[in-house]
């Protein structure tokens, strides 16, 4: 079961458009017999996939302050210890996700905390999966504390298909593992920056689905 993003209200807009312009090329076909099918499945395919892409699907989360989910569908494309210096400022562990097309953009909490930063950035559109994009593309930041202080620190990024990025984020928000916490539309990744010392769960080229999989164990 799914409910439908409610930031979302436009592309259901063009989806009811889509529905009114194939109903209109249906009743055409009964004037017109020898109207080409093909333009009435392809309407109805396009609004299918625009409906489903902005899909919330209901799922069930092992939370926890110190139990780290999936942000959001993908795959597992990156585990590296980096320098982070815009919240945590230090060394940490980065796990990417990266979302393809057909994967679900609804993003989640990943963890019981407190937002303690929040920071939205302008960018370029370079494809998801290169390694500038983390800094070059359009993103979000977001940072929590859980109740022990210990940091997750995640960005929303924008791929050369994302159009928007919706964050719930604000600092104070106390948030709790598996609820919605915004949603990147047509696009593209999820970079996590992880305490060193966190048990990394998952590993490069891993399926993972947003709430259900666990990413780390914080200690």
């Amino acid at each position: 079961m799914f409910r439908i993003d409610k930031d979302s209200i436009f592309e259901v807009i063009v989806v009811i458009l889509f529905a009114i312009i194939l109903i209109t090329i249906l009743l055409t076909h009964i004037v017109y017999p020898w109207f080409s099918w093909g333009a009435s499945i392809l309407l109805l395919l396009l609004a299918i996939a625009n409906l489903l892409f902005h899909r919330v699907p209901h799922r069930m989360c092992p939370g926890g302050p110190a139990t780290v989910s999936a942000v959001a569908d993908g795959q597992i494309v990156e585990i590296s210890k980096v320098q982070e210096d815009e919240w945590v400022r230090g060394e940490c562990v980065k796990v990417s996700i990266y979302m393809n097309f057909f994967d679900v953009h609804a993003n989640f909490w990943p963890i019981d905390g407190k937002v303690d930063y929040y920071q939205y950035y302008r960018g370029r559109k370079r494809l998801a999966f290169s390694p500038k994009a983390s800094e070059d593309n359009e993103h979000s930041c977001t940072g929590i504390l859980n109740p022990d202080g210990q940091k997750v620190f995640f960005k929303q990024l924008a791929g050369s298909f994302a159009r928007r990025i919706v964050c719930y984020s604000k600092p104070g928000l106390e948030v709790r593992a598996g609820e919605q916490c915004g949603i990147i539309k047509f696009g593209s990744r999820i970079d996590f920056y992880l305490p060193l010392d966190a048990e990394i769960v998952v590993k490069i080229g891993d399926r993972v689905r947003a709430c259900e999989s666990v990413i780390a164990k914080l200690r």
